[in-house]
C-alpha cells in the first residue's frame, strides 16, 4: 500500500515524499511541474506529470497503484497574487480539491492529510493562535484553503471520507541539500537571492509594537512538518481518533530582523536590510500553538532558528 503525494515536487511535498520513504511507506507523486521540479521526485518514485483537475489522470493513478491515502500538497499557494487572480486561485484550490475527491471515492480511497494554512486565520486578534480562533481569510487564498477543509469535513458527512487538515504557518529551511524554496515570494529565498545578486534585503515596516519593531512569525522547519504529515497517515490507516484541523506551530514567535541578523552570522555576508513602508494588512504578530499536533501527530519543534536558516542557505548554494 502506498500514499499519493500530490504536489509531491514541490518544497514541502518533496520532503512530504521523503519523509514517507524513511520510515518504509510507498509513495506515488503526481505533480504538473507548475511551480515544482521533477529532479525533486527520488528515483524509483512512481512519477505521474499532470494536473489533478484531470479526473482521468488521476483515474489512472488510482487503477495504477494500490492507495491507502492521499496528502493533498498541490495548489496555488500565493496569497498576495491570488488577489488579483481570484479564479485561477480558486479553480487549483478549490475545483482541483473538488476533483481529488470524487476520483477517491470513485477509487474507494477514504483518507486524505490536507495541507491548509494559517492564512485561514486572516489577521487573529489574539497573541496565540489556536485551532479554535475565529477564521477570517483576508485573500481568496486563505477562503480557498479554508473551503478545501470545508469540502473534506462534508464529504466526510456524505461518504465516511477520514481527513485531517493541517494548518501551516511560516516554512523554512531544508531537510535535504538538493531540496530548496524555490517560491518567488517568500521570505528565505528573497533574502538570499538579494544577497547572492549584490543586493540588500528589504524589511516592510520597522514601527510594529514588537521588541525590535518588526513583524514577528511563526517560523516551523519543513523536515519538521513533514514528519507531522506521515504521523497523519499512520493514523489515518491504523483508524486512530484524529482531529479535523491542527496547527503546525512553535508557540513561539521571531521576528523578521531576528531572521535577517541570523542570516547575516549564517552567510558570513554582513548587511543592514532596508526598511521599507509596512505592508497593508500585515499585522503586526501571528504565532500559534501546536499542543494539539504535540498530542497527536509527533510534532515539535527540533530545529532552531539558525539551523532553519543555515539549512535553507547550504540548499540555495548547493543549487547555485
Amino acid at each position: 500500500m502506498a500514499w499519493l503525494v500530490t504536489g509531491g515536487a514541490g518544497y514541502i511535498g518533496a520532503h512530504v515524499v521523503r519523509a514517507f520513504r524513511e520510515q518504509g511507506i510507498d509513495v506515488v507523486v503526481v505533480d504538473d511541474l507548475s511551480s515544482g521540479h521533477a529532479e525533486f521526485v527520488p528515483a524509483g518514485v512512481p512519477f505521474y506529470r499532470g494536473t489533478i483537475l484531470d479526473g482521468e489522470l488521476l483515474a489512472t493513478i488510482f487503477a495504477e497503484n494500490t492507495i491507502s491515502g492521499v496528502v493533498h500538497v498541490a495548489g496555488f499557494k500565493y496569497a498576495g497574487v491570488s488577489v488579483q487572480r481570484p479564479l485561477h486561485t480558486y479553480e487549483q484550490n478549490v475545483t482541483a480539491t473538488a476533483v481529488l475527491l470524487a476520483a477517491m471515492q470513485d477509487a474507494g480511497v477514504d483518507a486524505i492529510v490536507f495541507s491548509s494554512s494559517a492564512a485561514v486565520y486572516g489577521t487573529p486578534d489574539v497573541d496565540i493562535v489556536t485551532e479554535a480562533t475565529a477564521k477570517n481569510p483576508e485573500s481568496p487564498y486563505g477562503e480557498s484553503k479554508l473551503i478545501g477543509e470545508w469540502l473534506l469535513r462534508d464529504q466526510g458527512v456524505a461518504a465516511g471520507l477520514r481527513h485531517t487538515s493541517l494548518r501551516y504557518f511560516n516554512v523554512v529551511g531544508s531537510g535535504d541539500p538538493g531540496l530548496r524554496d524555490t517560491s518567488p515570494h517568500n521570505l528565505f529565498p528573497l533574502v538570499f537571492d538579494a544577497l547572492v545578486e549584490g543586493r540588500t534585503p528589504r524589511v516592510n515596516g520597522d514601527d510594529y509594537p514588537t521588541p525590535d519593531g518588526t513583524c514577528v512569525r511563526d517560523y516551523i522547519h519543513v523536515a519538521d512538518l513533514a514528519v507531522s504529515h506521515v504521523a497523519a497517515a499512520k493514523r489515518l490507516d491504523a483508524g486512530e481518533p484524529i482531529e479535523p484541523v491542527y496547527n503546525l506551530g512553535s508557540g513561539d514567535g521571531v521576528s523578521v530582523g531576528q531572521i535577517m541578523s541570523t542570516v547575516a552570522e549564517v552567510t558570513g555576508i554582513a548587511f543592514t536590510p532596508e526598511v521599507g513602508p509596512r505592508r497593508p494588512g500585515d499585522p503586526a504578530r501571528i504565532v500559534a500553538s501546536g499542543e494539539l499536533a504535540a498530542r497527536d501527530l509527533d510534532w515539535k519543534m527540533r530545529h532552531t532558528l539558525d539551523e532553519m536558516v543555515r539549512s535553507a542557505w547550504e540548499a540555495r548554494q548547493a543549487a547555485s
